[in-house]
């Protein structure tokens, strides 16, 4: 039912509506945060701007729901389902860390001492490559590579598909899932960077390769510890898009998680965690509110919402180019 502005305002201003818009919102930036985490990390270090990221994502969303689709039966129960889902992000987690290491030493090492147009080339070029084979294996299969994979959907567990209560408030269970997901990705690439040896060598190659490598830093090895880890942060945003009826697991998914990936580190600021996770709350606050107020008050342009998370990006590029928490210079090479 569409709702006048007037009155629209008075039910948005209610306590329980804002939570549960809060709660949307945290966890569409908790997904957006995943998202872009690994395209900031290689990109804050090595100065590669990786338009094979979304490939990166929607390959995981398909090795998820292999997995998932493999293991689990009719009969799997809830807690199972959860169980073999950590199970399946692991084994992602790992094959596209592998992967990354792969392109980075096959292909992108080559390339530090050219202009960043050849590595935006072929990074391009790379995703062309890396969903035309995605395709192909699922063509053969018989799956249909523009919808999502109903089968992985399946998959889920029914905790996750019905509603949960807290106190009044009555929230998906997978938007809490994503939310904790979410939380935990932030804060093990947080601990990562500022509590290990090899977080502190990352952050000096950042800073200045040159010194790091008269320190006796394997700078190279580092850049490909850093594109590992961000290809593998990356195939787990995928599967948990896999379980998330908006996403799925589809072909389209590189493209559509690609954009917003930009998206989230130009408004953060390239190069900087911090100012992707900022940059993911701003984004994912303003796509919930934006969606509640386009389904329940202007109705007639549901798709208005999208459009909203560009027109931020604009925003900030006019009044603060460099996002909330730029850098002028960032890439160790």
């Amino acid at each position: 039912m569409q709702l006048g502005f007037g009155e629209g305002l008075r039910q948005f201003l209610g306590p329980d509506t804002l939570a549960s818009v809060a709660v949307e919102g945290l966890a569409k930036s908790a997904i957006y945060v995943m998202i872009a985490s690994g395209l900031t990390l290689i990109f804050g270090l090595m100065g590669v701007l990786n338009f094979a990221h979304g490939s990166l994502t929607m390959i995981g969303a398909y090795l998820a729901g292999l997995v998932m689709v493999t293991l689990v039966g009719s009969a799997t129960g809830a807690w199972t389902r959860l169980a073999l889902f950590f199970v399946a992000l692991v084994a992602v987690f790992l094959a596209l860390a592998l992967l990354g290491t792969v392109l980075e030493v096959g292909l992108i090492r080559q390339l530090y001492d050219r202009p960043p147009i050849y590595q935006i080339l072929l990074t391009f070029g790379l995703t062309l490559v890396l969903e035309e084979i995605v395709r192909i294996v699922v063509l053969f299969y018989g799956l249909q590579p523009i919808s999502e994979w109903r089968a992985a959907l399946g998959t889920r567990p029914a905790i996750l598909s019905a509603e949960q209560s807290i106190g009044p408030l009555s929230v998906r269970g997978l938007a809490l899932f994503e939310i904790a997901l979410g939380a935990a990705t932030v804060l093990g690439i947080w601990a990562f960077l500022t509590r290990t040896r090899y977080g502190l060598y990352i952050r000096a190659g950042s800073e200045d390769a040159e010194m790091a490598e008269a320190l006796g830093i394997d700078v190279r090895r580092v850049f490909t510890v850093v594109f590992a880890l961000g290809a593998g942060v990356a195939g787990a945003a995928g599967a948990l898009l896999m379980w998330d009826p908006v996403w799925g697991a589809n072909v389209p998914l590189a493209a559509e998680t690609l954009l917003p990936a930009f998206v989230v580190v130009i408004i953060g600021g390239l190069g900087t965690f911090r100012g992707t996770v900022a940059g993911a709350l701003i984004v994912g606050m303003a796509d919930a509110t934006t969606t509640w107020w386009f389904q329940n008050v202007v109705v007639t342009w549901t798709w208005l919402p999208e459009i909203t998370v560009f027109l931020i990006l604009v925003g900030m590029l006019i009044v603060k180019p460099q996002g909330l928490f730029g850098v002028e210079e960032v890439g160790g090479h």
